[in-house]
C-alpha cells in the first residue's frame, strides 16, 4: 500500500485556498521545528491554531488540548507528532470540520492514509508545509 500525495500543483492549490491551520504538537519553544515552521506560516498570513495539551499558548495564540476544542472550520490539520500517533489523530480528525490531514517530514502511515482517503479526505504525508508553501510562490 503506497502513499500517493497530491501533485505539487494540487498542493499549491490547497495552500492558496487555506486560511486556518491547526498545528498538532506545536511547541512553544522557538528552537523547535514545529515553532519555526508555524511561525513562518503565520507570517505568510495563515491563522495558526496550536493544538498541544502541554502548553498554554504559542505564537501569541491560546493553545487547545485537542482538535475537538477548535471552533469553526479548519482548512489544514498539520501534524508534528510521531507516526505511531497517526491512527488516534486520524480518528479525531474525522470527528471535526476539517479538509486536509497533513503530516510533516518523516511522519507517515499507509493504513492511516488509506483510511482517510476512503472517507474522502485530502491527505498529504511526509511533506513540510513551509517548504511546499515556498514552492507555490
Amino acid at each position: 500500500m503506497n502513499i500517493e500525495n497530491p501533485t505539487r500543483a494540487e498542493i499549491g492549490a490547497i495552500l492558496k485556498k487555506a486560511k486556518r491551520v491547526a498545528v498538532v504538537g506545536l511547541s512553544d519553544n522557538p528552537d523547535r521545528t514545529s515553532y519555526m515552521v508555524s511561525q513562518a506560516m503565520q507570517k505568510a498570513g495563515y491563522d495558526i491554531i496550536p493544538v498541544n495539551p502541554n502548553i498554554s499558548e504559542a505564537l501569541g495564540v491560546k493553545a487547545v488540548a485537542s482538535m475537538k476544542e477548535i471552533e469553526g472550520h479548519i482548512d489544514i490539520v498539520n501534524i508534528f507528532r510521531r507516526s505511531e500517533f497517526l491512527p488516534e489523530l486520524a480518528n479525531e480528525f474525522t470527528e471535526i470540520d476539517a479538509d486536509v490531514f497533513w503530516t510533516q517530514l518523516d511522519v507517515m502511515d499507509a493504513e492511516v492514509f488509506q483510511f482517510l482517503k476512503e472517507k474522502g479526505f485530502t491527505v498529504v504525508m511526509d511533506r513540510c508545509i513551509k517548504v511546499e508553501h515556498a514552492m507555490t510562490k
